[in-house]
C-alpha cells in the first residue's frame, strides 16, 4: 500500500467525523440560511489568508534531503496566491460588507487551527504540516462543488457568491492527484508519522470551526 493509501485510511475515523457535522449534510441538503453561508465564508477567510504564508513557512524549513519537496511548495504557493481575495469576493456578491469581514477577527476555533498550523512548522516537523492539506483540499473535493450547487439554488444567491467552492471544488480535484504523487515520494517513518498525526489534528480542529459556526464561535464545542 502506497504512503498516500495508509495515510487515508489512518485517518478515515477523523474524516467521517469531520463529513458527519450537521451543519455540514445540512449544507449539503441546501437547508441551511444564508447568514450560516456567510459566517462560513467569514471563517474562510481567516484561515485561507495564511494559506501562502504557511507554505512559505514550511518551505524555509524543510531539511535539505526534502529539497525536492520544497520545490513542490513553491508551486502551491503559486497556485494558491491571493485565493483569500475570492472569498472577500463572494462575501460582497452576498451583499455583506466586504471591508468589514477583512477587519474581523476569526472565530476561536480557527485562529487555533491557524495556530496549530504555525506551531507544526515552527515547533514539530515542518513535513506535517502536509497533513492540513489532506484535510482541507480533499473536504474540498469531497463537498465543495456539491454544496455551492445545492446552496445557490436553495438560497437565491448569484452564480459569483460561490466563487471559493466552485473553484476549489474543481481546482482541488488536480491537486489531490498532485498531492497523492508527493505522499507517495515520503519514504522517512517519522516523516509518515507527523504527517498521520497532523491530519488527524486538523479534522478535528477544522471541523470545530463548523461546529460553532452558528453560536458565532464563542466556544468550542465537543469534537464529534
Amino acid at each position: 500500500m502506497s504512503f498516500h493509501d495508509e495515510l487515508v485510511a489512518q485517518t478515515a475515523h477523523e474524516r467521517n467525523g469531520l463529513l458527519s457535522i450537521p451543519i455540514i449534510q445540512s449544507a449539503l441538503a441546501g437547508r441551511i440560511a444564508r447568514d450560516d453561508y456567510v459566517a462560513f465564508l467569514n471563517q474562510a477567510f481567516h484561515h485561507v489568508r495564511h494559506t501562502v504564508p504557511l507554505l512559505m513557512a514550511c518551505g524555509a524549513r524543510l531539511p535539505a534531503r526534502l529539497e525536492w519537496l520544497r520545490t513542490a511548495v513553491g508551486e502551491y504557493i503559486e497556485e494558491e496566491m491571493g485565493h483569500h481575495e475570492w472569498v472577500l469576493d463572494d462575501i460582497a456578491a452576498c451583499g455583506e460588507d466586504r471591508a468589514a469581514a477583512e477587519a474581523s477577527s476569526p472565530s476561536l476555533a480557527t485562529e487555533l487551527m491557524v495556530s496549530y498550523a504555525y506551531d507544526t512548522i515552527q515547533r514539530g516537523n515542518p513535513v506535517g504540516f502536509f497533513g492540513m492539506v489532506l484535510v482541507l483540499e480533499g473536504t474540498s473535493v469531497a463537498l465543495a462543488t456539491r454544496a455551492a450547487n445545492t446552496l445557490q439554488t436553495s438560497l437565491d444567491l448569484p452564480r459569483n457568491a460561490f466563487s471559493y467552492l466552485l473553484s476549489h471544488g474543481d481546482l482541488d480535484i488536480e491537486h489531490v492527484g498532485f498531492f497523492k504523487r508527493l505522499m507517495d515520494r515520503i519514504d522517512d517513518e517519522d516523516d509518515k508519522a507527523a504527517i498521520v498525526h497532523a491530519a488527524r489534528r486538523f479534522y478535528v480542529l477544522y471541523g470545530d470551526i463548523f461546529r460553532t459556526l452558528r453560536d458565532g464561535g464563542a466556544r468550542l464545542a465537543e469534537a464529534a
